[in-house]
């Protein structure tokens, strides 16, 4: 079992061994988890650790939200929150549906990822594509303080969403909300109240997150869908949306190495999902067999566009280790 040396990390101060492979690990139990930057390097998380309260309020202050539409699909146009004329000077329409896409830890609005969701939304109709960007909150490398800024990023989200369709037209039966890692609680927290049409959660964040009242959970939507690529690591293992998805078990991800390249994986599927309906799943008894990639019951189709999906249940697929999957 390998061990990661307490000389990566930045602090030093009584750093225990624990296996680099997170083997160790068991949600909602384990007081340590690897985790790493966007440079790849190992920070060791103590999920147990003090964090100042200042990040349950202070949090959606620095919110980025920028808008992209068949008009503007390579160049944002920022809107701002309380300033009307942002909104009226843009390309956006409250007639057409609106797509809202967000990032986790220690990311931004400009992850290739989000591109490829964004594109793949405006190949399919025409809509208001909304990119949140709360890198400021979410960049913290301890992760626990944007752990506790998510349900005021969350709240902020949806009071511009408010905003927005106050001044410019447009309402919840018309949003779709999607959001990876602790970007799927943030959108969870930007629904719970206002309960949009559809909301995906691509293998939303695990460490502090089973038991969290803030948590993401099906009462956040009219439908709640998650994909699940990394779970019980990166990841939450349990069933909390209408639908659950456990590609290839749920856990580790084909061509995957790394938990954070299989964390990473669910926002890929998404993307390929709504461009082609291939990836189909067949329902499952309980997680148990869904993390066993053994499930046999009835077919239902991960992802896609519809804002009128409706389904229930929990589903196991197969996938292949590169696009389209």
């Amino acid at each position: 079992m390998n061990t990661i040396s307490p000389n990566s990390l930045c602090t030093v101060s009584a750093i225990p061994l624990v296996p680099g492979d997170n083997s160790h690990y068991v949600e909602g139990k384990s007081r340590y988890i690897w985790m790493y930057d966007r440079e790849g390097n190992p920070r060791l998380i103590d999920l147990q650790v003090k964090v100042d309260d200042s990040y349950e309020t202070r949090g959606g202050n620095r919110n980025q939200y920028w808008l992209f539409t068949r008009r503007n699909r390579g160049s944002r146009q920022v809107l701002i929150n309380g300033n009307a004329n942002s909104i009226r000077n843009s390309n956006y329409n409250g007639n057409r549906p609106t797509k809202v896409i967000t990032h986790g830890w220690i990311s931004n609005g400009n992850e290739g990822w989000i591109n490829q969701i964004k594109d793949a939304f405006l190949d399919q109709a025409d809509v208001n594509i909304i990119v949140l960007d709360w890198r400021d909150d979410a960049s913290n490398p301890t992760y626990l303080p944007a752990v506790r800024a998510v349900p005021s990023v969350g709240r902020a989200l949806g009071n511009f969403l408010d905003f927005l369709f106050n001044t410019a037209g447009g309402n919840w039966d018309n949003v779709h909300l999607t959001g990876h890692s602790l970007g799927a609680h943030v959108m969870g927290n930007a629904g719970r109240i206002r309960r949009p049409a559809r909301l995906t959660g691509l293998d939303p964040a695990g460490p502090r997150w089973r038991d969290n009242s803030n948590a993401l959970n099906r009462n956040c939507a009219v439908y709640v869908e998650s994909i699940h690529t990394n779970g019980g690591d990166y990841g939450i293992n349990d069933a909390i949306s209408h639908v659950d998805f456990y590609p290839n078990g749920g856990q580790i991800q084909p061509g995957c190495r790394t938990a954070i390249c299989s964390h990473g994986r669910a926002p890929l599927l998404f993307a390929s999902s709504i461009t082609s309906s291939h990836l189909v799943g067949r329902r499952c008894t309980d997680v148990r067999q869904a993390n066993r990639n053994q499930c046999t019951g009835a077919s239902f189709s991960l992802g896609n566009s519809n804002l009128g999906k409706r389904g229930s249940g929990i589903y196991g697929l197969s996938t292949r280790s590169s696009w389209p999957f």
